[in-house]
This record gives C-alpha cells, sequence and structure tokens, in this order.
C-alpha cells in the first residue's frame, strides 16, 4: 500500500507541474484510505485453520460446494449454509467471505439452487436449495470429512439467497433440517413461506443497504416483523450507511455483500463495508448463538456493533445504523 501511495504521489506532482501548480506551492494531499481488516475479534483476521478445502457435488439447480477447514483439521465443526444472490450460481462472487467463515473454523455449505440467470424455475429456488443441503448432510456422513455439529447450525443468504434463508429457517423442521440457531438475511428478496414459523429460538439480524436500488427498506421490516415468534431482544434491523469521504467510498448498496476474489466494476468488493459490517456481525451472531459470546458485537445497538473503522487519517467510518423498531 505505501508504494502505491508513493507512486500517486509522484504522478500528482507530475500533473501540477504541467498546471502551474507547484509554482503556487498547492500540493494535493491524497485522500484518507478505508479501515483494513481487523486483527481480533469478529470480523478479524486472526484464524484458526489457515487453509480451505473444497469440493462440489452434484448436478444442476442441486448441485452444492462444502468447505471444510483445514491446517489443522479439526474433527468436528459448526455448520454454516451459504445462500447466494440471483445469478451468483459459483461460489467465485462470494470466495472471501467463504475463506473467512471457514478459516474460523467453520463448515460452509454453498447450494447453487438455480440453473441460469433466466427466471424459469424461481418457485422451486427455495426447495431446490433445502434438497441440496440435505444431500449435503448426507454426504458429510460419509467419507473423511469433517462432522458438522448440528447442533451449531446457521444460516445466512444475500438477495434471494435472504429469502431462501427465511424459508430454509421457517421450514427446517418439517423438511428435517437442523433448527437454525442464527439467521441473518441480507439484502433479502423474496421469500415462499410464513415467516411465522420461524423458530422463537433462533437469533436474528435483517441487514439492510441505504443506497440499495433493488430491495425497499419496506420488504426487509417485512421480514423482521415477519419473524413474529423471535422476541425484538433476539433480532435487530441493521443499515448499512454508505461513506465517501475517502477513497475508495464504502457503500451500503446491493453488490456490498460480495466478495470476489478479483474485483470487478460495480459487482463488489472486499473492504470495511465486509469487516466491520456483515462479516463482523455474522460472526457475532454465530459465536453468541453456539457459544453465548460476543453479544455486544450483534445485538443490542452498542457501540461495538454500529463501530464501522476509522479511515486511514483517524476520521471514524459513519456508523451502521441498529434499531428493533424500524
Amino acid at each position: 500500500m505505501k508504494k502505491e501511495w508513493i507512486i500517486f504521489v509522484c504522478l500528482l506532482i507530475l500533473l501540477n507541474l504541467f498546471t502551474g501548480q507547484i509554482s503556487s506551492g498547492v500540493i494535493p494531499i491524497p485522500p484518507p484510505t478505508p479501515p483494513q481488516q481487523p486483527l481480533n475479534g469478529p470480523g478479524g483476521s486472526n484464524y484458526s485453520h489457515a487453509g480451505v478445502i473444497v469440493q462440489r457435488y452434484g448436478l444442476g439447480v442441486l448441485q452444492y460446494w462444502i468447505f471444510e477447514p483445514t491446517d489443522p483439521k479439526p474433527a468436528t465443526a459448526p455448520l454454516i449454509v451459504f445462500n447466494h444472490g440471483w445469478g451468483a450460481m459459483v461460489p467465485f462472487w462470494y470466495q472471501n467471505w467463504v475463506n473467512h467463515l471457514v478459516k474460523r473454523g467453520n463448515i460452509v455449505v454453498y447450494p447453487r439452487y438455480q440453473q441460469s440467470w433466466l427466471p424459469p424455475g424461481f418457485l422451486h429456488f427455495y426447495s431446490n436449495a433445502i434438497t441440496a443441503v440435505k444431500n449435503a448432510l448426507n454426504e458429510l456422513e460419509q467419507g473423511d470429512h469433517v462432522t458438522p455439529e448440528l447442533d451449531h447450525f446457521a444460516i445466512v443468504g444475500h438477495s434471494m439467497g435472504g429469502g431462501i434463508t427465511c424459508d430454509m429457517a421457517a421450514l427446517a423442521e418439517s423438511e428435517g433440517l437442523p433448527i437454525p440457531k442464527a439467521i441473518m438475511p441480507i439484502h433479502a428478496a423474496i421469500w415462499r413461506t410464513n415467516l411465522s414459523l420461524i423458530p422463537g429460538s433462533t437469533l436474528m439480524i435483517v441487514i439492510y443497504g441505504e443506497d440499495d436500488p433493488l430491495i425497499k427498506e419496506g420488504v426487509e421490516k417485512q421480514i423482521f416483523y415477519g419473524a413474529d415468534k423471535i422476541p425484538l431482544e433476539n433480532k435487530d434491523f441493521v443499515t448499512q450507511v454508505t461513506d465517501t469521504y475517502g477513497y475508495p467510498g464504502l457503500r451500503g448498496d446491493h453488490s456490498a455483500p460480495l466478495t470476489p476474489t478479483i474485483p470487478l466494476a460495480g459487482f463488489g468488493k472486499t473492504d470495511a463495508m465486509d469487516y466491520y459490517s456483515t462479516w463482523k456481525l455474522f460472526d457475532a451472531l454465530t459465536d453468541y448463538a453456539f457459544y453465548g459470546i460476543n453479544r455486544e458485537y450483534c445485538f443490542g445497538n452498542t457501540s461495538e456493533q454500529r463501530f464501522m473503522g476509522l479511515w486511514s487519517d483517524g476520521t471514524p467510518v459513519k456508523e451502521l445504523k441498529v434499531t428493533d423498531s424500524p
């Protein structure tokens, strides 16, 4: 990063030589940069495992990926289902986040659930995802896999996958899936089931992006209030806030949860909106659901929950907005 800034400043100086600004003594100051990933705590990089094993199974809409931690390989691990957004049928689009979850010591199952970008079949997306997870559970009982801890089960999903996350939680008992200890729908779209079926024992965070052009706040509120079995002290409504004080800016838009291994313009990048928002909140949510720790990072509208890090000049990034009465 230091090398890049030296090059950037040199280029600005050369530009100013041509524009005459150097003669007037004006030298532009580079804009502040966003916070880097913290070392410790929820969202941090102090991982318990150095490696990730990935295997793909099934075909078409029932295809799924299993990611397991290694180096060292644990005997057992919590199980997380990651439901992608429309069209993100391969894990590439969320790979950095998936790797983060696995290196923290979780098994991650990534169901494909759709054949292509085209709409036909979308009424079956949630049932495809549920079937794929069942198949993944059967696979994990065989061979040399890490054994899933079915009493430590959580679901996270983005966009269409956020709605599927709600469906999966609502139907878990009737479909023979583990009851999720925690769920986190993010910028969620369509769901097909009665949200009142989501168990009251499940912890939930609903995330909305203030600059999301696709999903309106009212839709997210329907999820928050629809899951009426969950008491208010065990669920929060969180809004991601755009902050363009530095460069590059941090945006609470629909692509914010995307973390492709190769950043693509307009389709998400891995930044502080991940480290201090989705990653931190879901890490803390599962920590609290599974082990009873880090509640202050996921519930209660605390400073730890709202904090989004500091720009490189020490200015705080605009905080998350948290409420249990959206």
